[in-house]
């Protein structure tokens, strides 16, 4: 290989780092002044070099970011090379990056934005595809629950096991409310056209047993709906239906006593099967 091969050798080595703006100003001037001796080879390879680098700003998939996030991009990037070029004219420098390389970063700074912004919607997407979901699912475990609970107050209000007990209030205004007592499924009370407790107070079920002297066990606290009805299944009364001798419902502070602070309001008699 002769001196002249060489020489295009070394400068063939530099045309892409040429074409891309990557060289320093030495290297630049030599290549510059050696393609201005008119080398078929490297006039070739700046050719091929830069189509290559070209095809830069057609690797991105297409995508459409808004007019708004074009238009701020754009502005941006224009503003910044006004105040390149007149910084280059100041210095009486030439611009090492060729116009069209410009082109290819903006279309790239672009195509990374709007992939930023589809990713925003997509999360936020996700987001509220899973709360709904969450709330579906929170919906179909509040009906399954409701659908077990009537399954087993219809479970206690049929099967002849079950003991009927009537409480009565010695208020004649108020209803008599019905309770279903089964030894194995539970306790149903119902009512309707009942007045909800106010000022901080509640309904409470308690237990009297058979036993002389034995105090009165506290159970579930109960309210009517903002209709009046009654609908209360009590799962694991503290008793069995033989040794209580009967029900009875007081008013007390919301969350309920340990001990009876008023006079029952309904009573009723527990009779053993």
């Amino acid at each position: 290989m002769n001196g002249s091969d060489q020489v295009r050798d070394d400068f063939c080595e530099l045309i892409e780092a040429y074409a891309l703006g990557a060289l320093d100003s030495e290297e630049r001037t030599a290549v510059a002044a050696h393609l201005a001796t008119g080398c078929a080879e490297c006039t070739a390879a700046l050719g091929e070099a830069q189509r290559l680098v070209s095809q830069l700003a057609y690797l991105a998939p297409e995508y459409a970011p808004s007019d708004m996030l074009r238009g701020q991009l754009l502005k941006t990037v224009r503003e910044e090379a006004a105040a390149n070029a007149k910084n280059l004219a100041k210095s009486g420098l030439r611009a090492a990056i060729p116009f069209w390389m410009l082109g290819a970063v903006a279309a790239m700074l672009l195509f990374a934005l709007y992939n930023a912004y589809e990713l925003r919607v997509t999360t936020n997407t996700i987001q509220q595809t899973r709360a709904e979901l969450e709330k579906q699912i929170q919906q179909q475990q509040e009906s399954a629950r409701e659908l077990a609970i009537a399954r087993r107050e219809a479970s206690i209000l049929t099967d002849a096991k079950s003991v009927k007990i009537a409480m009565s209030a010695d208020n004649k205004d108020l209803p008599v409310l019905q309770a279903t007592w089964n030894p194995e499924l539970g306790l149903v009370v119902s009512g309707q056209k009942l007045a909800a407790p106010v000022g901080g107070r509640t309904l409470q079920l308690w237990l009297i047993p058979k036993a002389a002297g034995a105090k009165p066990v506290p159970s579930v606290t109960l309210r009517p709906n903002q209709d009046g009805n009654l609908d209360l299944l009590v799962a694991n009364p503290p008793g069995r239906p033989s040794g209580t001798k009967a029900l009875a419902i007081t008013e007390e502070p919301e969350g309920g006593s340990p001990q009876p602070t008023t006079a029952p309001i309904w009573v009723g008699a527990v009779a053993g099967k």
